[in-house]
């Protein structure tokens, strides 16, 4: 075999240096780390206090499923006595709720302990209760859950 000639022969290309680039009179001699104070002095966003699917509007309902019918042992909220949980951007919420019959038992102190739950959540400030027997209550307004603790599923 022969040796390639110095013709032939792939000649390296010259290594790139920084200083080739920059100006070393234009580099700082130490560098401030500046890089973080835009991230860290940055303002969390602000999220809406209110609204469907917030959190304070997830609290009230968490907060409804925990009382139960005294003759069910279902909570109101799959019982579907709960019409609808509405947060407002000042943190007040406004419940709208039936009730099986106009005549039960539970009438007159059922709205009142879902306003008192409502308005021991956490962050919000004042509850309201709508209580309303239009549309009426009905069996087909209880959830899966419900139906399938009732032994109806």
């Amino acid at each position: 075999m022969n040796k390639p000639s110095d013709e032939m022969t792939a000649q390296k290309p010259p290594r790139a240096r920084v200083s080739d680039v920059i100006d070393p009179d234009d580099v700082p001699a130490v560098r401030e780390r500046d890089y973080l104070d835009g991230f860290l002095n940055q303002e969390p966003a602000e999220e809406p206090i209110g609204g469907a699917g917030g959190d304070l509007q997830t609290a009230v309902v968490d907060a409804l499923k925990e009382i139960f019918d005294p003759e069910i042992p279902v909570n109101i909220y799959d019982l579907g006595l709960i019409y609808g949980v509405e947060v407002d951007d000042e943190a007040d919420a406004t419940i709208t709720m039936t009730l099986t019959t106009p005549h039960c038992p539970v009438a007159e102190s059922m709205p009142g302990e879902v306003e008192l739950r409502a308005a021991s959540v956490p962050g919000i400030r004042d509850a309201e209760v709508n209580l309303v027997w239009d549309p009426p209550w009905s069996p087909d307004n209880m959830s899966d859950e419900a139906r399938l603790e009732l032994g109806m599923l």
